[in-house]
C-alpha cells in the first residue's frame, strides 16, 4: 500500500486482538479516493491510485508490513451489555505522517473475523460512501472525526433486506480504542490487562498525563473534556449520530462509526433518524446526556485503577462524572455566542440562545439556515422573520451586540465564520448514493464532496446545496448499514 506500517496494538496482550487476514474480493474497483488526505498523511497519491494497487484498498493484497488484525471490545448497545469486537472491520495497521502524528489505516468491509457472529463481514456500497461524504464534511466543518481515504467496490453483492453492491471503506483514525474497550479490559479480568490498556492510550493519545499525580483521574478528566466538547459541536451543527453505544465512543475524541447518522433539517430537539432508535435513545437533545451515561460507563472500568479503595475509587469518579454537564455547556454555550455573533460574555447568553431555538422548534423553521440568515445585512421576506415573537427576540439580541465591542460588520463576520451555508443534507446524500448505486455513477457524490469542504463560504455553485428538502423528502429515516 507504499506506507510504512506500524502496529503498536501488537504490544497489548493477545486477547485484545485477533490476528485475522481480509477476504479477498472478485473484483475490486476504485469508487472515490480522498487526494487531499492521502496528501496530508504524506502518502504517494499517484501510486496509490493505480489499478494495480486497488487491491490493497481490498484486502486481495496485504502490504509487506502490515499485521492484519481484529480488535476486541464491548458495549452497551441501547443500553444493554454485551461482549463484542470488529465484526467487519479489519486494522492494517499505523501509519505515522510528516508531522509524526500516529493514524490508525483500517478496512472496513473486508470479510468476517472471529468477532462476527453471524455476520458476513461485508458493507454495502451505500453507507461506505455515507461514511466518506459526512466524515470529510465533519472535517471541514472543523469537528474531530475519523476519516475516509478510500472506497473501493468489490464486484460481489452483500444480501440484506436485498442485494446489494458490496463495498469497503478505508478509514483513517488517531486510534480506534473506545469505551467499550475498556469495558472490555474490565469484562475480561485478566492480570494487569486494564492498567497495560490504560497505560498504551496514555501513551499514543495523553502523554502529558504520564506524570501527573494519578495519571488514570487524569485521564478520566481528559476524556470527559474531549467528549465534553465533541457532543457540543455536533450540537452547533445540529448533527444526531444515531447510535451512541459505549462502542461508538471514541477515547481520542473523535466521531467515529457513521452509521444511522443525520444532520437536522427543521430544528426540533426529539429529531430522530434512526430506524432502529424507536424510543428516541439517542435524539439530538439527548446526546449530551447519554455521553456522560457513556462516560460513567468509562470510570467504572477505571476504578481499580483511581484508587485502592473502591469507596474512595467511586467518588473520585463521582466528582469527574458529575463535572460533564458543565463542561457541556461551556462549550456548548462557548459556541453558541460565536454562532450569535457574541463576542463577549454576559449571564443572559444561554436564556437568549435557548430562546432561539425554542421558537425555531415551535415555528418549524430550518436550523442551518436560519442561524446563516441571522448574519444577513437584511432578513428574509419569510413568516419567521416578520413573526411578532421573531421581533421580539431579535430586539433583545441587537441589545445584547449593542453592548459588546465592536460594530454589527465584526459580528456578522464572526457569525458567518460559525454558521455554515452547507451541510451534508439528507436529500442531497441520498441522490448521490443513489446515483451511485443504482447506475455507478460517481459525479454526484464527488461533487457533494467538493462542495461540502467548503462550509462557511457562500457561492454561486453552492446555491442549489443551501436549499431545505421538499416536504416529500422531509420525512426521512437512516439505517445502521450492517
Amino acid at each position: 500500500m507504499l506506507i510504512k506500517f506500524q502496529n503498536s496494538y501488537l504490544s497489548l496482550p493477545s486477547h485484545f486482538y485477533q490476528l485475522v487476514l481480509p477476504t479477498p474480493v472478485k473484483k475490486p474497483e476504485m469508487a472515490i479516493f480522498n487526494h487531499a488526505l492521502a496528501k496530508t498523511l504524506g502518502l504517494n497519491e499517484t501510486e496509490l491510485t493505480q489499478p494495480e494497487n486497488v487491491g490493497y484498498f481490498s484486502g486481495n493484497l496485504i502490504p509487506d508490513q502490515a499485521t492484519p488484525l481484529a480488535q476486541a471490545y464491548a458495549g452497551h448497545q441501547f443500553g444493554h451489555f454485551t461482549m463484542l469486537g470488529d465484526g467487519r472491520a479489519i486494522l492494517l495497521g499505523e501509519h505515522i505522517d510528516p508531522q509524526g502524528s500516529r493514524f490508525d489505516i483500517q478496512l472496513k468491509g473486508p470479510g468476517q473475523t472471529p468477532y462476527s457472529r453471524r455476520g458476513d463481514g461485508r458493507a454495502a456500497l451505500g453507507p461506505m460512501l455515507r461514511e466518506y461524504i459526512i466524515s470529510e464534511a465533519m472535517h471541514a466543518l472543523g469537528i474531530p472525526t475519523t476519516r475516509s481515504l478510500a472506497v473501493v467496490t468489490t464486484g460481489e453483492p452483500v444480501y440484506r433486506e436485498t442485494p446489494l453492491p458490496g463495498a469497503i471503506l478505508t478509514r483513517v483514525a488517531s486510534s480506534h480504542l473506545r469505551v467499550g474497550t475498556f469495558q472490555y479490559a474490565a469484562g475480561v479480568q485478566k492480570p494487569d490487562g486494564l492498567k497495560i490498556i490504560a497505560d498504551y492510550t496514555i501513551q499514543r493519545h495523553y502523554p502529558e498525563l504520564a506524570n501527573s499525580e494519578n495519571p488514570y483521574l487524569s485521564f478520566l478528566s481528559a476524556v470527559i473534556d474531549r467528549q465534553s466538547k465533541l457532543i457540543a459541536q455536533w450540537m452547533h451543527v445540529g448533527f444526531i449520530h444515531g447510535v451512541m453505544n459505549t462502542d461508538n465512543m471514541s477515547i481520542a475524541g473523535e466521531t467515529i462509526d457513521y452509521g444511522p447518522c443525520a444532520f437536522m433539517d427543521t430544528y426540533h430537539p426529539e429529531t430522530v433518524f434512526s430506524s432502529i432508535d424507536r424510543h428516541g435513545r439517542y435524539a439530538y437533545a439527548n446526546q449530551p446526556k447519554i455521553a456522560q451515561w457513556n462516560l460513567a460507563r468509562f470510570s467504572e472500568t477505571l476504578l481499580p485503577l483511581l484508587n485502592e479503595n473502591t469507596d474512595s475509587a467511586l467518588a473520585l469518579a463521582k466528582e469527574q462524572i458529575d463535572r460533564f454537564p458543565a463542561q457541556f455547556m461551556k462549550h456548548w454555550l462557548a459556541g453558541m455566542r460565536l454562532k450569535l455573533g457574541l463576542s463577549n460574555e454576559e449571564s443572559g447568553d444561554s436564556e437568549l440562545a435557548n430562546q432561539l431555538l425554542s421558537l425555531m422548534a415551535e415555528k418549524n423553521t430550518d436550523y442551518t439556515n436560519t442561524m446563516r440568515a441571522l448574519s444577513s445585512t437584511s432578513l428574509p421576506d419569510d413568516a419567521f422573520f416578520k413573526s411578532e415573537e421573531f421581533t421580539h427576540w431579535n430586539k433583545a439580541w441587537l441589545e445584547r451586540l449593542a453592548r459588546q465591542p465592536g460594530d454589527l460588520t465584526s459580528a456578522r463576520q464572526l457569525m458567518n465564520q460559525n454558521n455554515p451555508v452547507v451541510i451534508p443534507r439528507n436529500h442531497l446524500v441520498e441522490e448521490a448514493l443513489g446515483s451511485a448505486t443504482e447506475n455507478g455513477d460517481y459525479s454526484k457524490t464527488k461533487k457533494l464532496v467538493e462542495i461540502l469542504l467548503n462550509p462557511f463560504e457562500e457561492t454561486n455553485e453552492n446555491t442549489s446545496y443551501r436549499e431545505p428538502p421538499a416536504p416529500s423528502d422531509q420525512v426521512y429515516q437512516t439505517f445502521c448499514g450492517t
